[in-house]
């Protein structure tokens, strides 16, 4: 039998929601849900349909053990307005891979997929894990796009400097997973 050690930072009770944006980085938040539901928490991801691009709504249903909501009109019940009831329902929101997309959309409360729409009628807190190209992170309207976020409540986990798939080096990727849940963890459990 294997030898379970004691997980110091457990999130056994606590509700997330993961918004999968499209991004080449969404491979990496399948490794950011897998260990978020080790810790105990129940995970519910939904998915913009450029998400779909790059990871099936099959893997994240796989390592959550939820349905993946990737349309705002397919309700998995009938009484369930999913942008609206899972978020009331939540501890956390997580943006993984946040886009520059999908971030000036949130900013200027344009609300036309799942994910965006979900985040600007969020009834639990928001955090954002950007990854997008250097020139795009450092752009004058992404970085006032930010600040109007982080002025409004919006918390940010990232991005790091490094390696990008674009071929470029510089600030943009996205923060490693064990980071992310390092982050989620401490969001949800400091006092």
């Amino acid at each position: 039998m294997p030898n379970k050690a004691a997980n110091p930072a457990s999130l056994s009770g606590r509700e997330i929601v993961v918004g999968v944006c499209g991004g080449i980085a969404a491979y990496k938040v399948a490794d950011v849900v897998s260990k978020l539901v080790q810790l105990g928490a129940g995970v519910t991801v939904a998915m913009t349909s450029e998400a779909q691009n790059f990871v099936t709504a099959l893997t994240f249903e796989a390592l959550s053990g939820r349905p993946v909501r990737t349309a705002t009109f397919e309700l998995v019940d009938s009484s369930d307005p999913q942008h609206i009831s899972l978020t009331e329902q939540a501890n956390l929101m997580l943006v993984a891979p946040a886009t520059s997309n999908l971030i000036a959309k949130v900013a200027h409360g344009l609300c036309d997929d799942l994910v965006s729409l979900m985040v600007c009628a969020a009834a639990c807190p928001v955090v954002f894990a950007p990854a997008m190209n250097n020139r795009m992170w450092e752009h004058p309207i992404a970085r006032e796009n930010v600040a109007k976020l982080a002025g409004l409540g919006y918390r940010f986990i990232g991005p790091e400097a490094g390696w990008l798939a674009c071929r470029n080096v510089g600030a943009g990727r996205l923060s490693e997973p064990q980071q992310i849940v390092t982050e989620v963890v401490r969001m949800l459990t400091e006092p």
